[in-house]
């Protein structure tokens, strides 16, 4: 009973509190007679007119210079070895392989004017057992072009190229098991140096075709040892070397020029470069007397620093001494650096 009492008592002091706190939040307040001064604001304020003044800002001045060229430099190293014990039976000779390109190329452009600089150095060379060493590659090759462009996708060119080799060249037989060396070529024997001024059509970066209309080539050969015939010194010297008569050093010819290149990435890391020269001589311009030079490189990257390449030339000259279509082909895998990176 007192439990009940207790709780009927709580229940109405709760109920009267709230009435009465209602009460005294809802009671109105007159202000109509009352005095109430605001409180003047401790911020400064500022009466009249604002006067805004201009502030000189020194420009900044960033010393940068443009670049207009640029470089860019491939090496490459290929190493294949083969060997085999004294006692296998599947056949073999052991060898060596050794081979080193460097391709350099440096391009300036500004307005319409460019100028590109390429340079390719290729050598190898492999040794067999029990036979002499042997070249694999041997390559000098400097190309050098200055144009103007004229519309969106053609220019006027003028070009510089030199080409030669660096090392001599033998053709090898055997007699009698013992196999002999023959010079046929050498550093300047056969080197080349061709002027070009024409008309290049460009209509992407990847793919380029020039038309040299006035191209004059010089052909050396320098050493008269090449004229002789090494077996057997009581034998005339050839009339002929690499297109050059016996007791001259140098021919000159003027023709017609036509070289187009393409060096694109075929495929994610994977880049196909190819460049075809055709020469036309205005002195006996016939169908069998054209040039034709073909030098295709296939080059796939593997990782960071490790490629495979597949390399081919076609060459069809009768200067060199055959009327037959000439080929090499080159597989390699090996160690590559470009810079810059």
């Amino acid at each position: 009973m007192k439990n009940c009492l207790a709780a009927i008592i709580l229940i109405l002091s709760f109920c009267s509190t709230k009435l009465y706190a209602q009460e005294i939040d809802t009671i109105p307040i007159n202000t109509k007679d009352l005095n109430i001064k605001l409180k003047r604001s401790p911020l400064p304020s500022r009466q009249g007119p604002l006067n805004f003044e201009p502030v000189k800002i020194k420009p900044l001045v960033v010393n940068a210079k443009i670049n207009y060229w640029k470089t860019r430099t491939n090496i490459g190293i290929n190493v294949n070895q083969a060997q085999f014990s004294n006692n296998w039976k599947g056949g073999g000779t052991n060898s060596v392989a050794v081979g080193g390109l460097l391709n350099w190329k440096a391009e300036y452009n500004k307005d319409s004017y460019s100028y590109v600089s390429e340079l390719v150095l290729q050598y190898g060379k492999i040794k067999n057992k029990d036979q002499l060493q042997k070249k694999t590659n041997d390559r000098i090759f400097w190309d050098n072009k200055a144009s103007f462009q004229l519309s969106k996708s053609w220019f006027f060119f003028g070009s510089l190229s030199f080409e030669s080799q660096f090392d001599n060249g033998y053709s090898y037989s055997v007699t009698n098991g013992q196999e002999t060396a023959t010079l046929i070529s050498k550093f300047m024997g056969p080197g080349y140096l061709t002027e070009s001024i024409g008309f290049e059509y460009k209509p992407v970066k990847y793919f380029s075709t020039r038309i040299g209309t006035g191209t004059a080539r010089q052909t050396f050969v320098l050493d008269e040892k090449l004229f002789l015939d090494p077996t057997n010194n009581a034998n005339p010297p050839k009339a002929t070397v690499y297109g050059v008569e016996y007791g001259k050093k140098v021919r000159n010819e003027l023709a017609f020029q036509i070289v187009s290149a393409f060096d694109k990435d075929i495929f994610t890391n994977t880049n196909l470069k190819a460049r075809y020269q055709m020469f036309i001589p205005y002195q006996d311009f016939k169908m069998s007397n054209i040039d034709h030079r073909l030098d295709v490189a296939l080059t796939a990257k593997i990782n960071r620093f490790m490629n495979t390449s597949l390399t081919g030339v076609l060459l069809f000259d009768k200067d060199t001494g055959t009327n037959k279509i000439q080929a090499n082909q080159t597989l390699a895998l090996g160690f590559g650096f470009t810079f810059p990176r």
